[in-house]
């Protein structure tokens, strides 16, 4: 620890990331990313605007790339914000919105990312509890509040909340901000995008990272009743006023455009999800319901743990979170079909 850090610094517990290997022959299944790869419209749209115009600054506003979320959402451009990465565009809605003295309210086990921010804002913050199947009950969160924020599907379990659960909810909180993380919605679950025009404290928040094969690009986005996103382009323009550079603008907006490809690899996906969780059931394994592009799994006789590391023996690598009620089961990610039939091949040692 340094003596030049604030105090601020010294008690902050900042977010861990997934493992990236730096190389080899590692099948990596443990951070959710697309097996599939970019639009090749996107990787064209990235090479052409790979020119000498890279000397302007891009777009402050990201004019064509919000124009083309709206168009993809049925949305009008004032109901979207765009931002480097969906962790980007969180930090500044934890910032922006949700910092009204009353404690935010989360899930229990969810995206770790949501403590970090409360902790670097001084935002007061409740973990409501999963219920034992690992659902969110979204009565649990009827209470007096500064705000509330869930992914839909929920990470690391998978499981997704039906339109009009989430609807209840929004009737029952109209004085505060509801927060919809959508990362992996284009795998299975209903977005919320749709009770927008409905209901003006909802935002829904999206990324292409998963979607649309663009992690490397960092791209995220937010959806809501223009009152809520100008709050945020006031937030963004007193942090950074440029997010999205000219590639990943162009990128993304190509990649919108392109939806058979988005609709090809996202079925493919889902396919595959499937297959995979059949397999994992001869396997004697318990795998909860997935609408995205990971499943969440326990065997009745081995530890995570150690399943977790006889797979790296063998090159591959997926999720275990050692936490109290997460630490007997292992987050896998959707690969390829060849990549799910070396981790089946694999299992079928380890646990047979």
């Amino acid at each position: 620890m340094s003596k030049y850090w604030s105090p601020k610094v010294h008690a902050l517990t900042p977010y861990v990331p997934g493992e990236q290997p730096a190389a080899g022959t590692v099948i990596k299944l443990n951070t959710n990313e697309n097996p599939y790869g970019p639009s090749p419209a996107a990787l064209a749209a990235i090479h052409e605007a790979a020119s000498d115009d890279l000397r302007l600054y891009p777009d402050p506003e990201s004019t064509a790339l919000r124009s083309a979320l709206a168009e993809f959402h049925g949305l009008q451009s004032d109901q979207v914000f765009v931002g480097n990465g969906s962790d980007e565009v969180l930090a500044h809605v934890f910032n922006g919105l949700l910092n009204h003295g009353a404690p935010v309210l989360f899930p229990d086990i969810t995206y770790s990312f949501y403590p970090v921010y409360c902790m670097l804002y001084d935002i007061a913050s409740e973990k409501i509890p999963l219920r034992d199947d690992f659902a969110i009950a979204l009565a649990d969160y009827e209470r007096t509040n500064g705000g509330i924020i869930f992914p839909n599907p929920n990470a690391p379990t998978g499981r997704a909340l039906a339109l009009d659960e989430i609807a209840s909810l929004l009737r029952s909180a109209p004085d505060s901000v509801v927060v919809v993380d959508e990362a992996y919605t284009a795998f299975g679950a209903d977005s919320a995008v749709a009770l927008i025009d409905e209901y003006d404290n909802l935002l829904v928040i999206q990324t292409l990272s998963k979607s649309h094969g663009l992690a490397g690009l960092r791209v995220g986005c937010a959806f809501g009743n223009a009152d809520l996103i100008d709050g945020l382009i006031r937030v963004k323009n007193s942090f950074n006023s440029y997010p999205l550079d000219r590639l990943a603008i162009a990128g993304a907006v190509a990649a919108v455009a392109d939806r058979d490809y988005y609709d090809m690899t996202r079925a493919k996906v889902m396919a595959s999800r499937e297959r995979l969780r059949a397999a994992l059931g001869q396997l004697q394994f318990t795998v909860l319901p997935s609408s995205a592009n990971f499943l969440f799994v326990q065997h009745p006789e081995h530890a995570a743990g150690e399943i977790a590391g006889a797979l790296r023996e063998r090159n591959i690598i997926v999720r275990h979170f050692d936490h109290p009620r997460t630490k007997d089961y292992l987050r896998i990610t959707i690969g390829t079909d060849a990549e799910l039939d070396s981790l089946i091949e694999a299992l079928g040692a380890i646990v047979g």
